[in-house]
């Protein structure tokens, strides 16, 4: 591996990253921060950008001969969970939420501004616009072989300099100054943006986008796991550096904007009329362009992981025929629209996330208990009762008797009240494995 392969296969990895939640979630955390602005984003780049560049490399650590991915250390629990819990985080990120996402969200911030509100009251304009966003995500991805230079070599650049274009212009001639932090900024700026990173939900996308960059690596022939791991460990630092370049630039457009456009509700209002007084008309189409592209390069790379996956494990279908399937399932379930799949997604992605955090940590620490599965059961048991309750609530679906008890936990009010329950269970297996007879390691 070159540098300038190391390069490029960094930046394909910071492009399928880099979807449009990432792009307005960081000026909405600027808006709210204000003066603790630099404080607020070291604690969402933990979450936002250390937990994924880690699910990377856990994928990477759990590589073997090229192969390895999420249900190399899910089957650590057992054989039939690692199917299982890899099958539901490839559908939930893949066709069933995170696929046809890229193209509403691409219609509502990139399309919508520039369609009159008579063209708006028919569904035909998504209906035309899904049509075409997913012939171009088939048309890049039934090539993975090329992925890279589709991804690494021209889209990413483009979308660098469109982003670049935003945030040099807000640099030299500033909206405003930056104002006082806002509701829970105030006091807790580094735990909210912690847990607010934390939602984003990258860790899951790691997990799936892992195994594109081993295929990748395998394409220029890196196939051992010592240098798949050292290539992968480069990409996912270039991805890293990209990403926070990316999150303390849109921030800092958020933080001096309030001024110049007033407290908006969320990232993508804030970016649509920042846009318009940093470059006037021209700025809604720089910001058009910049959310399409992230949506497209996200959306090529799900597509393809997931067509990757399925083909594996259940062959009777090649790979092209599920780029095709996935993209036009997607296409249908993009037509409900933006706003349904939110109310449907969030739920789900609730439930599913905080096990995929469990699992890629215990991955890293597995050797130390031979990798009992006793110790990710109960790991894995007890993160699961707290996180699907959490999604039931999310839902609206009434669990108060048991939501009653749960908001005793540390941390629940922040999202994350499984992580106590989770160490516990975690030492009391440590506890159980040392104590029972010694069994042999076993090797996934």
């Amino acid at each position: 591996m070159t540098l300038r392969k190391n390069f490029t296969i960094g930046l394909m990895l910071f492009a399928l990253f880099l979807g449009a939640g990432n792009i307005i979630f960081p000026p909405a955390l600027g808006q709210g921060a204000g003066e603790n602005l630099l404080i607020a984003m070291i604690g969402f780049l933990i979450t936002a950008v250390g937990l994924p560049l880690l699910a990377i490399l856990a994928i990477a650590n759990s590589n073997t001969d090229g192969e390895g991915g999420l249900q190399t250390i899910a089957s650590r629990v057992h054989p039939i969970f690692g199917i299982v819990f890899t099958v539901v985080v490839y559908m939930a990120i893949g066709p069933f939420f995170g696929i046809p996402r890229t193209a509403t969200v691409s219609y509502e911030i990139g399309i919508v501004p520039f369609l009159s509100s008579t063209t708006l009251e028919s569904h035909w304009p998504l209906a035309i616009f899904t049509v075409f966003f997913f012939s171009i995500t088939i048309l890049l991805a039934l090539n993975p072989a090329k992925l890279v230079d589709r991804i690494g070599k021209w889209l990413t650049p483009v979308l660098f300099i469109v982003i670049s274009a935003l945030i040099i212009k807000s640099i030299f001639t500033p909206m405003g100054t930056i104002q006082e932090a806002k509701n829970e900024y105030i006091s807790q700026s580094f735990f909210h943006s912690l847990v607010e990173g934390y939602l984003t939900m990258d860790v899951i996308a790691a997990l799936v986008f892992g195994i594109i960059i081993i295929n990748a690596l395998k394409a220029e022939g890196v196939t051992r796991k010592g240098p798949v791991l050292r290539a992968m460990i480069i990409a996912g630092f270039i991805a890293a550096l990209g990403l926070t370049f990316v999150y303390f630039s849109l921030s800092y457009i958020g933080a001096t904007s309030v001024e110049a456009i007033g407290t908006q509700g969320n990232g993508g209002a804030i970016l649509a009329l920042a846009s318009t007084v940093l470059y006037g008309g021209a700025g809604t189409t720089i910001l058009a362009i910049t959310i399409i592209l992230a949506c497209l390069s996200t959306s090529i790379g799900l597509v393809s992981a997931c067509a990757q996956y399925f083909s594996t494990i259940f062959p009777r279908l090649s790979y092209k025929a599920y780029v095709v399937l996935f993209a036009t399932f997607s296409a249908l379930i993009g037509n409900f629209g933006l706003e349904q799949l939110i109310n449907i997604s969030l739920p789900a992605l609730m439930m599913i996330y905080p096990l995929a955090i469990v699992l890629m940590l215990l991955s890293f620490i597995d050797k130390s208990f031979n990798r009992r599965p006793i110790v990710y059961i109960l790991s894995l048991a007890a993160t699961a009762f707290v996180s699907i309750f959490d999604g039931l609530t999310v839902a609206d679906i009434d669990v108060a008797p048991i939501t009653s008890l749960l908001e005793y936990l540390p941390l629940y009010e922040q999202k994350i009240g499984w992580l106590v329950p989770a160490v516990i269970a975690f030492i009391i297996g440590v506890i159980i494995s040392s104590v029972s007879s010694p069994s042999k390691k076993r090797s996934f």
